[in-house]
């Protein structure tokens, strides 16, 4: 009788190009998506326009304070009340006590809704409040 032998199946060694595809589309996907994270903007806030602003670079302690025009307030993308607006800056403010807002203020805002804001940011012991604009190109 004659046999046949089996071919023994070859084990083949780890392959490096596709792994190093895949971890440079993982890389570009995370860089776009921190470049979007770091903005912050609600797109239905419409800020005043400045001949003189400047576009400043985001920072680690600071947060950008969305107040739309109805005077709902919007922080970390979620919309939260005054309330709990005034909680979370008490606890920021004691972590970090140079700690840093920015308000966004839509360009019909009232100006009672943004005292709101203004007066939630003194009583949780925060003086660095800056407002922003947009750029306008000349």
């Amino acid at each position: 009788m004659n046999f046949r032998k089996r071919a023994q199946p070859q084990t083949l060694g780890f392959q490096i190009a596709p792994m190093v595809d895949i971890l440079l589309v993982l890389l570009v996907f995370f860089i776009v998506t921190w470049n979007y994270a770091m903005t912050e903007n609600e797109l239905d806030v419409k800020v005043p326009t400045a001949t003189a602003a400047k576009e400043q670079q985001p920072v680690a302690n600071q947060t950008v304070l969305n107040v739309r025009r109805d005077g709902t307030v919007v922080m970390n993308r979620k919309q939260i009340s005054l309330d709990e607006l005034r909680a979370r800056l008490l606890q920021l403010s004691e972590l970090y006590p140079d700690y840093a807002i920015i308000v966004r203020g839509d360009q019909e805002l009232s100006f009672n809704n943004l005292m709101a804001v203004m007066d939630i940011c003194r009583q949780a012991n925060i003086w660095n409040v800056a407002f922003a604009t947009a750029v306008v190109s000349q």
